[in-house]
């Protein structure tokens, strides 16, 4: 990023509640106004599967730029998404993820302090949103096993996230076509073990998760994980 600064940091210790307010007004501004610009939202299905309070993270498949907008708009919490720490740097758009205080990833590193203020951001009883892919996609590649890692060193649920319809946005005008479908899979867990993962548990961890979300689309989205028999159901507890 050249010279540029770093974009900003959650704090250890987060608190969520502190930045109650300023995400409602965001969250009333993409109501009300974002919608009519960037999306039309066909139908959100499986809010029930969305715990009502604690710790929660949701993984979504990646088709479009405007998915974790989609997401956190159309359910009843606040989440917190980690994004490439590119977005910070994007004109006029980039100020909502400053606002929101989204967690960024520089992509071209295992980057532990994402994880870490992702752990933070669960421990405080809050939802995170996670792009295993790394990246949009017409079709899922083999995912990053971050998100395994998240999950299992937090206990936190993980609930699959459908993404359609999405391509294209956001529009200037919006216009008439099909719009973007949700759907919230079933939550689930990772065994505990005896010890820690190993990396290779942690990729066979990822691999069956998003086998999950892979079933949960239609086929053309599947990509890598387009033969759901090859699926394996030896880490999840569902």
């Amino acid at each position: 990023m050249g010279n540029r600064k770093r974009p900003p940091e959650i704090s250890r210790g987060y608190n969520h509640q502190k930045l109650e307010f300023q995400r409602n007004v965001l969250r009333w501004l993409i109501d009300n106004i974002g919608w009519r610009f960037l999306a039309n939202i066909d139908t959100v299905e499986g809010v029930e599967n969305l715990p009502a309070t604690g710790a929660a993270i949701l993984m979504i498949n990646h088709i479009a730029f405007i998915d974790p907008i989609v997401v956190l708009g159309n359910l009843p919490r606040n989440i917190v998404p980690l994004a490439k720490s590119e977005v910070f740097w994007i004109p006029v758009w980039g100020i909502f993820p400053w606002l929101w205080q989204v967690i960024p990833v520089r992509r071209q590193e295992l980057d532990r302090k994402a994880l870490q203020l992702a752990l933070d951001v669960l421990a405080a009883g809050e939802i995170i949103l996670v792009a295993p892919d790394g990246t949009r996609r017409p079709a899922m590649a083999q995912g990053k096993e971050g998100v395994a890692y998240l999950a299992y060193k937090s206990g936190a649920p993980v609930i699959p996230v459908a993404i359609e319809g999405t391509r294209g946005y956001p529009r200037f005008p919006r216009g008439h076509g099909p719009g973007a479908q949700i759907k919230l899979g079933k939550p689930f867990r990772f065994k505990r073990l005896s010890k820690r993962p190993s990396r290779e548990q942690l990729r066979q961890m990822t691999d069956e998760a998003l086998y999950l979300l892979a079933g949960m689309l239609p086929e053309h989205r599947r990509g890598y994980y387009s033969d759901l028999s090859k699926a394996t159901h030896e880490y999840l507890v569902t």
